[in-house]
């Protein structure tokens, strides 16, 4: 029988299921390819045999023949081997996950312009206890330049600068987390 080791009886090959699922995974990640810039791309470790292929599918506008391109594309990928496609994988996880560390450090500077804002003094004693090296007076006048902007309607200048302002600062010091807000909001 074909595909069948005669003495086991077991399969030597994957099922037809798996290799298809492997052929959609390489197809997924060459739509990840076309999808990157030059530069981008320029940083993986991308066998140089298909980068006009990537290109091609860039090129490409319909959308039958886009869909023919990138099947030809993953058709290629599969021919290396797959240690080269791992990597290509790992390299493209390295940058999602960088992205998302640099998302997180905005959500908390974020979080704690809106602290600042809201708890004032409260909020400014727990900043400075977590990065000594805060100026705490440059901190304090634009929470309440941020204030009057707010109250006689102005462009957010001071909002971005306070933004700016903790940035600079937690990107200088250790990244502490964002302490848990106090009860304290409901009693307003």
């Amino acid at each position: 029988m074909r595909g069948r080791d005669e003495e086991t009886g077991e399969f030597r090959d994957d099922s037809r299921s798996q290799q298809r699922r492997e052929a959609l995974e390489v197809l997924t990640l060459g739509q990840k390819l076309v999808a990157l810039t030059d530069a981008q791309l320029g940083k993986l470790p991308v066998p140089e045999a298909l980068l006009p292929h990537i290109r091609e599918a860039r090129r490409i506008t319909s959308h039958i023949a886009h869909k023919r391109q990138l099947a030809f594309l993953a058709k290629q990928m599969r021919r290396e081997d797959d240690e080269t496609l791992e990597a290509i994988r790992d390299a493209l996880d390295e940058k999602g996950d960088a992205a998302r560390r640099e998302v997180a450090a905005m959500h908390r500077v974020e979080a704690w312009r809106d602290r600042l804002l809201a708890d004032g003094d409260a909020a400014l004693a727990e900043l400075i206890e977590q990065y000594p090296d805060a100026d705490r007076q440059g901190l304090r006048q634009l929470v309440r330049n941020t204030l009057e902007e707010r109250k006689r309607n102005k462009p957010p200048r001071a909002f971005r600068e306070l933004f700016r302002q903790l940035r600079e600062l937690m990107l200088a010091g250790s990244e502490p987390e964002l302490p848990e807000p106090t009860g304290d909001d409901d009693a307003a």
